[in-house]
Order: C-alpha cells, then structure tokens, then sequence
C-alpha cells in the first residue's frame, strides 16, 4: 500500500480535496501545491517509483518462493485504491493477504489508517480475506545498511571547505501533534532510524560532523506538527558555524514531491542562502536490494503467522 499521487496538472485539485477529508483546497492553497509540482515538472514521479517497487517486490517475492505470492497495489488516495487492490487479490483466490504499507514507520495517521481500510475491505470480499499486518519495518537490519551507505556516499560529494562541520539530519514527514500525543510509536521509531544509521556510520565519533532528527514537509494547518521544523534546525546550525547540511530522508522510500521538491529545492535554497553547501541522499526506490529485503520481511510475516 502507498500514497498515491495525481498522475496530471488537472487531478491535483481532487486529489488535495480527498487529502483534506474532502474539504477543498483554498484558491491560494491550490495555487501554492501546483506552483511546487511545477517546479517539479508538472507532476511527481511517485506513481512510476512506486510501480516499479510492487513490480520489483513481485520479483523478488517469486525468485524466493516461486508461485506462493500475488502482489497487487492499493492507494489510500489514488486508483487503484486500497479497496480495489483487495477486491484484485479476492478474485486471483488468493488464501490470505499480508499488508506493508511503503513507508518504514508505524502511526496511527500513517500505516494505521492504511491497515483499517485494508481489514474493512478484507472483510467486505468474498469469501473474507485473512489480514495479516506488518506494523513496521524500519529496524530490519538491511535497511539502516543500505542507508547508510547512501549517507556516507552524501558525504562524500562535500568538498573539503563543506567537511570543516557537517550537520547530518535524518527526517520524516511531520505529522499533527494531537496525532502522537497518545503514545503513538512514530516519534522514536523515526528516532531509532537516524540513530541506527547515525551507528553503522561512526558519526558520534567524528569530530567533524553532528547529527539529530528532524521533521519536514508540515502540513498548511493551524494545527502545532511535530519539530523540530528542518528548516529552522538548518539555521540554527548554520548559526552554530555549520560549513554543510546532509539529509537522509528516512521516513521516504521514493522520489516524490517532499523530497524533489521540499529538499532539492526549498532545502537546498535554504542552505545556499546561509552560506552552506547541500547534499541529500539517493532513494531507495526500485533497488533490487531494497526490494529483497521487503519481500523478507513479507515471508517472514507470513510464515510467523
């Protein structure tokens, strides 16, 4: 399960609105989200990306256990919709259904609303569909591995002026506080990446760099999101004499507008204008490895179960 995002100029209006529970967009909220996917090429290449992953996870899936899985995809806001994906499984026959929503982290606003429309619909099919979850996948082992290595590889594009103090962040989409308030694990699941990858790579001992959490791409509510804000950490770093800012974008396993826009853009921008140099890491998207370890992590969940 994914995203989803609008495939044209002309469904961005929809799809804001189905983002907004239905409550259309301002004319300058409107304005404001198609002027960011102009700047990205009029659209975001997330459906593309997000094919090639269900495609690769097929793959990967068969080369593993040739014949025992079916993988189709469902959106929360897009066709084909969670729904749809389901009533797919429901006529190939399938004998259960494992759920992983494409993101590493568990919320109860993120992959929790993704699972309960999958459980409804598992049980609107006929016959009903046993549901099994996968909550979240961000402390499987390859994963801090392979994004380790795109940050060090970050790294490495510094020259040697950008190294003299280097502020490594490790970010996720923020999300409303009233939405974590209860107890929900995304804040320290977020928390445990950073400081995985942060662990592989040394960087506590490096006299050189420093690194931390922080959010981006907040939401345009009224509403307090969780921060620290990226943005305003870039400028307190930069304050601090920071020569360079890399971001590992944790929670994201795609290009797709919170990185192509919110980073290589808005970002980058912000760093330049502080007299910093930028470097963000390479997405995960359809790499072959990657997609083993997702369809791992499928098998496991299914021969757990």
């Amino acid at each position: 399960m994914a995203h989803g995002t609008p495939d044209t100029p002309e469904g961005i209006e929809p799809f804001y609105t189905r983002i907004r529970r239905g409550r259309p967009p301002t004319p300058a909220q409107l304005s404001e989200l198609t002027r960011r996917y102009e700047a990205i090429g009029g659209t975001s290449p997330l459906t593309a990306r997000t094919v090639a992953q269900v495609d690769g996870l097929a793959a990967a899936l068969e080369a593993t256990d040739p014949g025992r899985f079916v993988v189709r995809l469902g959106t929360k806001y897009v066709p084909p919709t969670i729904e749809e994906g389901m009533a797919e499984l429901a006529a190939e026959g399938v004998d259960g259904v494992v759920g992983i929503v494409l993101t590493p982290h568990q919320s109860t606003m993120g992959s929790g609303e993704y699972f309960a429309r999958a459980s409804a619909a598992a049980g609107q099919v006929e016959p009903p569909l046993e549901l099994t979850v996968i909550p979240s996948w961000h402390r499987t082992a390859p994963l801090a591995t392979l994004l380790a290595a795109r940050t060090r590889a970050a790294l490495n594009t510094l020259g040697p002026e950008a190294r003299a103090q280097v502020a490594v962040f490790f970010t996720a989409h923020s999300l409303p506080v009233r939405a974590v308030a209860d107890g929900d694990p995304y804040p320290a699941q977020v928390a445990e990446s950073g400081a995985d990858i942060a662990g592989l790579l040394d960087l506590d001992a490096d006299p050189f760099v420093t690194w931390s959490t922080a959010w981006q791409s907040a939401g345009r509510t009224d509403d307090p999101w969780i921060g620290p804000d990226l943005l305003a950490e870039m400028k307190r770093v930069a304050a601090d004499g920071a020569t360079a800012v890399v971001v590992c974008a944790v929670g994201f396993v795609s290009d797709h507008l919170e990185v192509l826009y919110d980073l290589d853009i808005e970002a980058r921008d912000v760093a330049c204008a502080l007299g910093m140099a930028f470097a963000r890491t390479i997405s995960l998207d359809d790499d072959p490895a990657f997609l083993a370890m997702l369809a791992a992590v499928v098998v496991a969940a299914v021969d757990g179960a």
